[in-house]
């Protein structure tokens, strides 16, 4: 039996580059980071990013390219595989990414609010505040007492 499965949770470091293929499939470039916090031998917190290619395809390319960008988390699921090719200079170039089945969405930077980056320019203008999307989750700010719980 084989299994070529990546899952990663971070966020993005830069903003999804959308090109299309000559077939016309829509294709998304991400970079993707995780990070690690873990306990050195003397008991002192070490910190350390890890940094994640990854492709996206089809419809899903062109969504993730229209609500996603720069600081947004995000959740992938897909298989590992590395590209190769001659480079300018006629040296071997390798590149090892994560083709995306799955992308889903986590919680947005500071103002983004769920919104296609369209509107977020357009209401960044505006100096009112707006009710929040409507896919976007208010959570209470004060604590919650366990006893009040009623079950």
């Amino acid at each position: 039996m084989y299994l070529n499965k990546a899952f990663v949770i971070g966020n993005l470091t830069r903003d999804v580059e959308l090109r299309a293929l000559p077939s016309g499939i829509q294709v998304a470039q991400v970079s993707v980071a995780t990070n690690r916090v873990w306990k050195d031998k003397n008991g002192m917190k070490q910190e350390a990013a890890d940094y994640h290619n990854v492709v996206v395809f089809g419809k899903q390319a062109e969504t993730v390219a229209k609500y996603m960008r720069k600081g947004s988390q995000v959740m992938v699921e897909g298989r590992m595989q590395t590209r190769s090719w001659d480079g300018k200079d006629g040296e071997k170039k390798y590149r090892t990414e994560i083709v995306a089945d799955r992308v889903q969405f986590g919680s947005s930077p500071a103002g983004a609010g769920g919104a296609p980056r369209a509107a977020q320019a357009s209401a960044a203008g505006k100096q009112e505040q707006s009710a929040p999307a409507l896919d976007t989750i208010e959570y209470p700010t004060e604590e919650i007492n366990p006893e009040d719980i009623p079950f």
